[in-house]
């Protein structure tokens, strides 16, 4: 279960939970999060970037940024921000509370962008980057894996369908091999294995290394009965 990370200074998570509306009407606070959610959202951006960078090797950049964009939409951050227990904790004027703030996306979504940029200046980067890793990772995966077969090649392809078949029944990634290349310098065209635990599975051409490596996880996946 994900909690909400601690803090050395407390101070800077009790702004990322104040609302302008409570500070409308406690004007001896200091400060509301709306500067921090500024942080916030910049820290986040980078963050999932990253993320689906280093874990999505084959995606192109209109996929990568399709999936950042529905994990960091107002949406998905106000379901992390519940399943975080935040909308209990947020401090709001009475107006902003008759109005059911605490469960309003908008805010939720907010109030999260505001906690990660105030646990950036509490911490460090590194931190922060485990927290956003262990919060977005389940929920990447389970769009760019569907469980449905109705559109499953929507954000990935062929080589990350296979790497997922292999993680879920071996618990370990496919294994890739250039066996072979031919052809004239500006012309060449490469043959390319994937094995698993040794077996081989798929042989695949083409005129990159990584188009054949696609062509063979095709191959594979045809031969374990997903395509």
């Amino acid at each position: 279960m994900i909690k909400l990370p601690e803090f050395k200074d407390e101070s800077l998570l009790i702004q990322a939970l104040t609302h302008r509306s409570y500070i409308n009407e406690h004007p001896q606070e200091k400060e509301n999060n709306e500067r921090l959610e500024f942080l916030g959202d910049a820290v986040l951006g980078y963050l999932v970037g990253e993320l689906l960078y280093r874990r999505y090797e084959d995606m192109s950049e209109a996929q990568l940024t399709r999936l950042r964009s529905e994990l960091v939409n107002e949406k998905q951050l106000a379901k992390f921000a519940i399943a975080l227990g935040i909308g209990d904790k947020m401090r709001l004027g009475k107006g902003a509370e008759k109005d059911r703030g605490r469960e309003n996306p908008s805010l939720l979504s907010d109030t999260l962008e505001a906690i990660i940029g105030a646990y950036y200046l509490d911490s460090t980067i590194t931190p922060v980057r485990a927290f956003v890793r262990k919060l977005f990772t389940p929920v990447a995966d389970s769009i760019v894996f569907p469980t449905s077969d109705t559109d499953p090649q929507n954000l990935v392809d062929s080589k990350n369908r296979f790497q997922q078949w292999t993680l879920a029944n071996f618990g370990k990634n496919p294994e890739y091999a250039i066996i072979d290349q031919d052809g004239p310098d500006h012309a060449k065209e490469f043959t390319a294995e994937v094995y698993v635990n040794g077996k081989m599975y798929g042989v695949g051409r083409g005129r990159r290394k990584q188009d054949a490596e696609k062509k063979a996880a095709e191959v594979a996946l045809k031969k374990v009965g997903l395509v």
